[in-house]
């Protein structure tokens, strides 16, 4: 999860009323929708980062074979484009993190567990008009990451070890990392960590950040635990013993009540066999060396997980 990006959209929607379902020969697969429910229109969108395409994609073609009318919205922006987007009527349907997703509403929420933060999301998004399906395994967390060299240099373990060295570290990041609780405030707040200078990057953590890291431009920065240039790069995850980072489940996020059961059950489906290991393989296909496009690698998933059946 993560902290996303900022960009310029705005309007987003959750237009789709209620589909009505058909029935269907095996009892336990989801709900179909109708001819004339078709006809109603899923907007699947994503933020503005590889990893949330892919699972936007996921969750697009999913839907598609299961006869719902999708169109797709990537790449759309951070979550203050994306969220009034849902209420708006821009899109529908967008994958998230439960820790940032709940801190983005209430960021004077217990954050302190996955339990506590899967407690008061529900409630908190129902309070602005949205809703959650089941969240997946799989987990995608902020960190502070450095060079090898650096953290050889400096004898770096944890993200405090890098407080003493504030004066001399310029900090990569989402350029919202500046302002947000779990970004430089909390890095302040809960280890004394104050980077000299603020370097804003709007990709995610992604190739332009590592670049800018792995270049020397920059001290750290905020990277995401299942970004393929760590090990790729031979980067080092500063530990965050305080649990600055919450947890960060993938979760799924509509506008409340706009998305009807069968697509929910179709989406849950998705969420119960996407764990970790499985999001790193898919981030590989995409940002490695087989630059696989984001929709193909989310159809090869989903078929060899079984989820393209009629």
């Amino acid at each position: 999860m993560r902290l996303l990006k900022l960009p310029l959209i705005a309007a987003f929607s959750v237009v789709t009323g209620s589909l009505i379902l058909s029935g269907c020969s095996d009892p336990t697969a989801a709900p179909s929708p109708t001819d004339e429910a078709g006809s109603t229109t899923l907007m699947v969108s994503s933020a503005n980062f590889p990893e949330s395409e892919i699972i936007g994609n996921l969750y697009a073609e999913a839907l598609k074979a299961k006869g719902y009318s999708v169109e797709t919205k990537f790449n759309i922006g951070s979550r203050e484009a994306y969220i009034p987007a849902l209420a708006d009527g821009s899109i529908d349907l967008i994958p998230d993190y439960t820790g940032n997703l709940l801190l983005f509403i209430d960021p004077a929420a217990d954050v302190s567990s996955p339990e506590s933060i899967l407690s008061a999301l529900p409630k908190a998004l129902e309070d602005k008009g949205l809703s959650m399906f089941t969240p997946a395994a799989a987990e995608d967390k902020d960190a502070v990451v450095v060079t090898r060299a650096t953290a050889e240099k400096w004898n770096l373990k944890t993200i405090e070890d890098l407080a003493a060295h504030n004066a001399e570290v310029t900090m990569a990041g989402p350029p919202e990392f500046k302002d947000r609780p779990v970004g430089l405030p909390g890095l302040e707040k809960n280890y004394g960590f104050v980077p000299s200078k603020f370097e804003p990057i709007s990709d995610g953590g992604g190739p332009a950040t590592v670049k800018a890291l792995v270049d020397g431009k920059v001290t750290a920065a905020n990277i995401f635990t299942t970004s393929t240039a760590i090990p790729a790069n031979d980067l080092v995850v500063l530990e965050d013993p305080k649990n600055n980072f919450p947890a960060q489940q993938v979760v799924p996020v509509a506008a409340k009540d706009k998305v009807d059961e069968g697509a929910q059950q179709v989406i849950d489906a998705i969420s119960a066999k996407l764990s970790t290991e499985e999001l790193i393989k898919l981030n590989e296909q995409v940002s490695g060396e087989a630059k696989i496009e984001p929709k193909q690698a989310a159809i090869t998933w989903l078929t060899d997980q079984d989820l393209l059946g009629k």
